[in-house]
């Protein structure tokens, strides 16, 4: 009997990052790194600001269009991209300068995006779905950061990022890509393989050093160990946050008591005469 074929099974698409294996790199590009990017800085902090503004106004077309307006698209996929060269930099994992430009084909880091059809009822609630994927992108990024001078200590004295270490920190950078992607309505594909993809999960073979993105033991401990101390640094910062609050209310309290104790005994009474209490109560 004549069976119908299998219908295809559509694979989710989610945003992809290229990247070159690890190389050796100039120790004075090193060192200075930070220095070196405060141009940079300024100008994705003013990018930065035009994007938020035009995805508030994507969300409002998205939810009436099914997908974003075409100059949302056009302006976030390039966006997205040079904050990623930037990032990419910065955290030592190539050594050439990101370009003060959109369209850099040449550079070693590459993002793809393919902006879609988007469903309305995922973009009325995004703000909240996204809320999980940003827990997980601020811990591991926090903890990255935590040991950032001892990372930078590593590339400073190696001259290049140690193969686990850039597995790592790649897979953090590919996730803050999604995770960015999704929330700026640029993808449908809630952010998600921060542990890196499965051998063999790109058909037609390895694209990149980063495509696809297969981690080792030694890389995945490190991302384990990364968002444990991103986790230690939030309940740090909430405790001595909350010691802070305590600490300023008490002075508050007790910046009163020495005017009490100053003026009470000049108010005319029995109290100036007889106090029985500390603050000259009668």
């Amino acid at each position: 009997m004549w069976q119908a074929p299998p219908a295809p099974v559509s694979r989710e698409w989610l945003p992809v990052l290229d990247m070159p294996a690890p190389a050796p790199q100039n120790r004075w590009t090193v060192l200075l790194r930070a220095l070196l990017l405060i141009p940079q800085f300024v100008v994705v902090w003013v990018l930065s600001v035009v994007a938020f503004f035009v995805t508030v106004v994507g969300w409002f077309g998205a939810l009436v269009l099914g997908r974003l307006p075409d100059f949302v698209a056009d302006y976030l996929t390039v966006f997205v991209p040079y904050d990623t060269r930037v990032t990419a930099y910065l955290i030592l994992t190539v050594d050439r300068y990101p370009p003060f430009r959109f369209e850099v084909p040449e550079y070693p880091v590459q993002v793809e995006l393919r902006p879609g059809e988007l469903n309305r009822l995922a973009v009325l609630f995004r703000i909240i779905l996204v809320v999980p994927a940003s827990i997980v992108q601020g811990l591991v990024y926090a903890g990255w950061w935590t040991v950032s001078f001892v990372l930078w200590l590593v590339v400073l004295v190696l001259g290049r990022m140690p193969q686990p270490l850039y597995e790592a920190t790649a897979a953090i950078l590919r996730y803050r890509v999604r995770y960015t992607a999704y929330l700026t309505m640029i993808s449908s594909a809630y952010p998600k393989r921060l542990f890196g993809d499965e051998p063999g999960s790109e058909p037609a073979g390895p694209v990149s050093a980063t495509r696809p993105l297969v981690l080792s033991g030694a890389a995945r401990g490190l991302l384990v160990l990364f968002l444990l101390l991103g986790l230690a640094s939030s309940l740090t910062g909430s405790i001595t946050a909350s010691v802070n609050s305590d600490d300023d209310d008490s002075d508050d309290n007790d910046s009163t008591a020495p005017t009490q104790r100053v003026t009470a005994p000049l108010v005319p009474g029995p109290a100036d005469r007889a106090p029985r209490g500390p603050l000259g109560e009668a």
